[in-house]
Order: structure tokens, then sequence, then C-alpha cells
């Protein structure tokens, strides 16, 4: 458990630590990712030894399930920011990699559920790449 990785929600409230390795990094193109990422997929990483230790702000995050789905995401209450969760009884950690602020050396496993990505999700690594804002 010597892999550690901190992060927080956009607003600062909830601040917490990932202790554990990642096994498996996806980046899901489901309907459900696309809708509670509102981009192309959302990039989850997992783990089956990792523990959550809350620094900040636990009282401030909420979960939604689907009704009658195992699909879940927990968030901050106060700016909506995807926050890491337990599944399984806490046997697993899903944790949305672009809450972390630290660096991810786990590369993606696989683009999983491609059969139901998006319909503008084709060529997008010929689309011009800007390192900022456009002018």
């Amino acid at each position: 458990m010597g892999t550690k990785h901190s992060g927080a929600c956009l607003c600062g409230t909830v601040r917490y630590e990932i202790s554990g390795a990642f096994e498996r990094f996806y980046l899901c193109h489901c309907s459900r990712c696309r809708k509670g990422s509102g981009s192309a997929h959302a990039a989850n990483l997992f783990s089956s030894e990792a523990e959550i230790t809350w620094l900040s702000g636990e009282e401030s995050i909420a979960s939604y399930r689907v009704p009658g789905a195992r699909h879940r995401r927990s968030f901050c209450q106060t700016c909506g920011s995807a926050l890491p969760r337990s599944e399984a009884g806490g046997a697993m950690v899903i944790v949305p990699a672009g809450c972390l602020d630290t660096p991810v050396s786990t590369p993606p496993t696989a683009h999983i559920c491609m059969s139901s990505r998006a319909d503008w999700d084709e060529g997008l690594s010929e689309i011009p790449r800007l390192e900022g804002l456009p002018g």
C-alpha cells in the first residue's frame, strides 16, 4: 500500500487521500457515464486494495444511483465535482481520475462501452489542440 494519491473537489470542500495501487483505468463511453461526466467518457481508476481517507468535507458528499442499475456516482453537494467511492462493501474503490491532484502513472487500460459512444466521438485526435483558450 505504498502508493498514495490526494485530491479534492473543485471548490475545495471535500479533500481526501487514496492509499493503494490502481489495477485498472477505464475510459467508459456508455450513455450514463457520458451524462455523469458531461463529456465523451468517464475516466475511472479501480482498485481492490486502496483505501479512502476523507480529510475534510465528507458530510458534503452525495451519491446518486440509477434506479435498477449498478451505475452510481458520488459528488460534492456544493460544486458537483465527481468524487471517489467504495463499492461492494468496500472491496472496490473507484476514483474519477480527473479529481486527483497527484499525477496518475497508470495508463488507461481500455476504452469500454464503445458501442454506445457519442456520435461526435470520432476522429477527435485530428482536431486542433490549443495550449489555452481560443483567442
